[in-house]
C-alpha cells in the first residue's frame, strides 16, 4: 500500500505541474484575446478555478452542520496563500507588483477580512464578554443575512473589474496567441489536471502520514490545509517562472478575495456559520498579514527574497502555535 500511495504522489504532482503549465498558458492567452491584463484574468478565473478545493470544502462542511470548519477552511487557506504561496513564489522569482494591485485589489482583500472580523467579535466586545471569549471557544456567528451581504460585494467587485478591463483594454506580450475555443479548452483541461493532481496528492500524503504515525489533528493542520491550497501554489510558481507576475499575485489576492465573499458568503447562506476563538485569533492574524504584505509589495513596488523569507518564517511561526493551542 505504501508503494501504490507513493505512485499516486508522483502521479499527483506530475498533473498538478503539467496541468498548471496549461492553465496558464490558457488564462494568459485569454487575457490577449480580450485584451485585458493578465492581473484582470488572475483575479477571476484563475481565482475562482484555483479555489474550487476550497469551496468544495467548506460548502459541504455547511451542508453537514460542521459550519467551523467552513471559516477555518477559509482563514487557513487564505494565510498560507499570503504568508506561504506568495513567499514561496518571491523566494524564488522576484514579483514586481502591479500599481493597480496596490490601489484597488489589496484594499479589497483587507476591508474584507476586517469586516468579517469585526461582524464576528462586536457580539463579544460589546457585551463586555471578551475575556470569555477563550474559555467559551466561541464568538459570533456569520449569519444568512450577512452572507448575502458578502455575496453581493463579491459580485460587485467582479462586475466593476470586468468595467473597467472593458473601459481600458490592453495588448500583453506575455502569453501565446490562441483562438478563444482553444484558450478554453486549455482553462478547463489544465484546470481539471490541477485539481485532480491536488486530490491525490491530499490522498496519497494523508495515507502516507498516517503509516508514518501522525496523528489526524497534524494530518489536517498540515497537509490538508496546504493540499486544498496546492492549485494556487503551482499556478502561482508556475506564471512567476513564465515572467507573469500579474497573474501570480493576482491568482493568491483573486483567491483570497473570493475565499472571503464568495465562499464564506455562500457557506452562510447554507447554514449561519458559528465562529469559534481559534478563527478569530486565525482572522488577527490574516488581518496583519494582509497589512504587511501590502507594506512590502508598496515600499519597492516588488516582493524580493528578504520578504519571502519573511512571509515564510510568519507562516512557520503561525503553524506552530496553531499546533501548540
Amino acid at each position: 500500500m505504501i508503494i501504490l500511495n507513493l505512485l499516486i504522489l508522483v502521479m499527483g504532482l506530475a498533473a498538478l505541474v503539467k496541468g498548471a503549465d496549461i492553465f496558464v498558458d490558457g488564462s494568459s492567452a485569454l487575457a490577449r484575446f480580450f485584451k485585458v491584463s493578465s492581473l484582470v484574468i488572475g483575479l477571476t478565473i484563475v481565482a475562482c478555478g484555483t479555489s474550487m478545493p476550497e469551496l468544495a470544502v467548506s460548502a459541504t462542511a455547511s451542508l453537514e452542520g460542521a459550519d467551523e470548519i467552513a471559516l477555518s477552511n477559509v482563514v487557513g487557506s487564505n494565510v498560507f496563500n499570503l504568508f506561504g504561496i506568495l513567499g514561496i513564489c518571491a523566494l524564488i522569482y522576484r514579483l514586481s507588483v502591479d500599481h493597480v494591485i496596490l490601489k484597488r485589489d489589496y484594499p479589497v482583500t483587507i476591508f474584507s477580512t476586517i469586516l468579517i472580523f469585526v461582524v464576528v467579535t462586536l457580539p463579544v466586545l460589546t457585551g463586555g464578554k471578551f475575556l470569555s471569549l477563550a474559555m467559551e471557544n466561541k464568538a459570533g456567528t456569520v449569519s444568512r443575512l450577512f452572507g448575502v451581504i458578502l455575496l453581493v460585494l463579491y459580485f460587485a467587485y467582479v462586475a466593476y473589474l470586468i468595467f473597467d478591463a472593458k473601459k481600458n483594454p490592453v495588448s500583453e506580450d506575455i502569453g501565446k496567441s490562441f483562438p478563444l475555443w482553444k484558450c478554453i479548452v486549455y482553462i478547463v483541461v489544465g484546470l481539471a489536471l490541477v485539481i485532480a493532481g491536488g486530490k491525490a496528492v491530499v490522498y496519497s500524503s494523508k495515507n502516507i502520514a498516517r503509516f508514518l504515525g501522525m496523528t489526524e489533528t497534524l494530518i489536517g493542520l498540515t497537509i490538508v490545509a496546504i493540499g486544498t491550497s496546492l492549485p494556487e501554489l503551482v499556478t502561482s510558481l508556475v506564471s512567476a517562472k513564465k515572467g507573469d507576475a500579474s497573474l501570480a499575485i493576482g491568482n493568491v489576492i483573486g483567491s483570497n478575495i473570493f475565499n472571503l465573499l464568495f465562499i464564506l458568503g455562500a457557506s452562510a447562506v447554507i447554514r449561519p456559520v458559528s465562529v469559534n476563538a481559534a478563527s478569530v485569533y486565525d482572522m488577527a492574524v490574516l488581518i496583519f498579514g494582509s497589512i504587511l504584505v501590502w507594506i512590502f509589495s508598496i515600499t519597492r513596488k516588488q516582493i524580493g527574497r528578504l520578504e519571502g523569507i519573511a512571509m515564510l518564517l510568519c507562516y512557520a511561526a503561525e503553524t506552530v502555535f496553531a499546533v501548540i493551542r
